[in-house]
């Protein structure tokens, strides 16, 4: 019985480890366009797309326009659109982060939460990308990519640039209505 017991112990303190070693993505915390660092905490229990933004590719129109209207369709309450801009392919983000937010609000009215600019690639990575990354096993080789969270912070799937935002819309309306669905159940 001691050497059962003994077994059971040390199986359970590595489950517990491996389950502390992997954080979901609302776990992390970052710092927004304005300079603040924002609990990514207060996203938990909704559904977001993570992307990561530029402002002078041939990708960035057509995104930054699907973005907002999905925002406006599905946010905030049950998703949301995070955008992280990046200047690591081909020097697509070159502005300050006030520059960025700026530019994205009026051309293109977003209300979804913009963050400062980061590293999505390489060795100075942001711990959020290392993390998407990893779980999706896709990593950006271009800026829009898009990484669809599910409520408890897991990583449903992760698309590049040629996929357009449209093409994204059935996924994160079925997500949504789960989510509605759910909390009417508990009413």
């Amino acid at each position: 019985w001691g050497m059962l017991s003994a077994t059971l112990t040390m199986l359970l303190t590595l489950f517990s480890l491996a389950a502390g070693k992997h954080k979901d993505f609302y776990a992390f915390k970052v710092v927004n366009s304005r300079g603040k660092l924002v609990s990514l905490e207060k996203y938990r229990g909704s559904v977001s797309l993570v992307v990561n933004v530029a402002s002078e590719c041939g990708f960035t129109e057509e995104h930054y326009k699907g973005l907002q209207k999905l925002q406006r369709d599905f946010g905030p309450y049950h998703f949301n659109v995070l955008a992280f801009p990046c200047n690591q392919f081909g020097q697509q983000e070159p502005g300050s982060d006030k520059e960025i937010d700026s530019f994205v609000r009026r051309v293109y009215s977003a209300s979804f939460p913009i963050f400062s600019k980061i590293a999505v690639v390489g060795t100075g990575a942001n711990n959020v990308y290392k993390y998407l990354v990893e779980s999706s096993g896709k990593e950006p080789n271009w800026n829009f990519w898009k990484y669809l969270i599910d409520v408890d912070g897991k990583v449903v799937d992760a698309w590049g640039p040629k996929i357009s935002v449209e093409e994204l819309r059935p996924k994160v309306a079925d997500m949504v209505r789960q989510i509605i669905l759910k909390k009417k159940e508990e009413l």
